[in-house]
């Protein structure tokens, strides 16, 4: 008897998402070492204790409290016909292509959000706070926020219907984009300006990281650069330059910011 496609699908998830997470960074560590497009104010030595660490704390924090996965909400959709896709019988090349462009929308919108609401910013700030931008500030997020994005994304695949492919695909892009797009390199200006036309790149990320708030609250985007410009909230480049902008937030520019402890306590405090 065959094994559905979806079933291997989820089957090699784990996999799928651990290798290529593995090839990007490793990818973008050895370009930003070859061809850093900014001076560091921090050693990696201080900041990638910190940051790394949380790509375990955030892992262990979802597999212990959230036991269903996207992938695996994508399965239980398809086995049980619910969600948009499965109701109205969608085939596969409208349901797949959707189910990515609507669940990159909503994490545009996501982000949006925990920018506009306060007690969300709170929890979202620790990813800005980095006073330095490369690689690994692209997993640098709170185990709160993100145990509260995974139950937005388990609900949204559970409405659309998502598939388990467009899922699984989802997340191996979007995590790979976050670590280029967090990226402390150089693209030709040329590249760029192409590029940007469809994905974010280092540079159009990079002003989402400027001290300045009017900076900050702009350039949400991850995958996909349609929806800032759709949305009215891209800036193309900072009014600094990106040679002379500052990165971070100045209420938590001092060395001891980037402890693990100080980092996870960072919502707790006023500065």
């Amino acid at each position: 008897m065959a094994v559905p496609r979806s079933e291997m699908v989820f089957a090699a998830e784990p996999l799928i998402r651990l290798g290529a997470f593995t090839l990007v960074l490793a990818t973008m560590l050895l370009w930003e070492g070859a061809r850093p497009r900014r001076q560091m104010l921090l050693g990696r030595a201080r900041r990638w204790p910190g940051n790394l660490g949380l790509v375990v704390i955030d892992a262990l924090a979802v597999r212990l409290l959230i036991p269903l996965c996207a992938a695996g909400m994508a399965m239980q959709a398809e086995r049980h016909g619910f969600g948009l896709f499965n109701l109205i019988g969608a085939p596969g090349w409208i349901a797949v292509p959707a189910s990515f462009l609507l669940l990159d929308l909503l994490i545009y919108l996501q982000h949006w959000t925990f920018h506009a609401v306060p007690l969300l910013w709170r929890l979202h700030r620790m990813h800005h706070a980095d006073i330095d931008f490369d690689t690994t500030s692209g997993v640098r997020f709170h185990p709160v926020e993100i145990l509260l994005s995974m139950l937005l994304k388990l609900a949204a695949v559970a409405l659309l219907g998502a598939p388990a492919i467009a899922v699984v695909a989802f997340e191996v892009v979007l995590n790979a984009t976050s670590l280029f797009n967090h990226g402390n390199v150089s693209l030709p200006g040329w590249l760029d300006r192409l590029v940007r036309q469809v994905l974010v790149t280092p540079d159009m990320h990079r002003v989402h990281h400027s001290v300045l708030r009017q900076e900050t609250d702009s350039n949400f985007g991850f995958n996909l650069a349609w929806w800032d410009r759709i949305f009215g909230t891209y800036v193309a480049q900072p009014a600094a330059g990106h040679d002379r902008m500052t990165i971070g937030l100045p209420e938590f520019r001092a060395p001891g910011e980037e402890r693990l402890d100080r980092m996870l306590l960072q919502p707790l405090r006023e500065t």
